[in-house]
């Protein structure tokens, strides 16, 4: 949970939208939990991610055995063992819709302000005049 906690918290500090971890160790053997977040540009994206990786470094000495997806930076992936990052653009969380594929899963419980980071998305989206599927008003 300490590396769940910092993750979010990490996110949260960056600005990410919709933060949200799940347990999923019934389900899956090579990880115990899920951490989701997403930003509305690939410039955000890397920001949260190397926050991400630089909090769990300082405070916790854990170093990601994995980083995917640097060069796009539309889906970065923190591999830390025990919990899986996920930072998303949010076109590419809506797509995906990963919540959709661990709602099964017990959610587990973040900071305060990674909580308040939920519905973000979908109000950044109305202030760029765009629908809920990143579509144009």
């Amino acid at each position: 949970m300490e590396l769940v906690n910092a993750a979010a918290q990490a996110a949260a500090d960056r600005l990410a939208h919709d933060i949200i971890a799940y347990d999923v160790s019934d389900v899956l053997s090579i990880t115990d939990a899920f951490v989701l977040a997403s930003a509305p540009n690939d410039r955000q994206v890397k920001s949260i991610v190397d926050e991400i990786e630089e909090r769990l470094n300082k405070q916790l000495g854990a170093k990601p055995v994995r980083r995917e997806g640097d060069r796009d930076a539309r889906w970065i992936l923190l591999d830390y063992v025990d919990i899986v990052v996920h930072v998303q653009h949010s076109e590419e969380r809506v797509f995906y819709a990963l919540e959709r594929l661990w709602k099964d899963c017990p959610e587990l419980p973040l900071p305060e302000d990674a909580r308040k980071t939920r519905g973000k998305a979908e109000e950044h989206a109305q202030l760029a005049g765009k629908d809920a599927e990143g579509e144009l008003n």
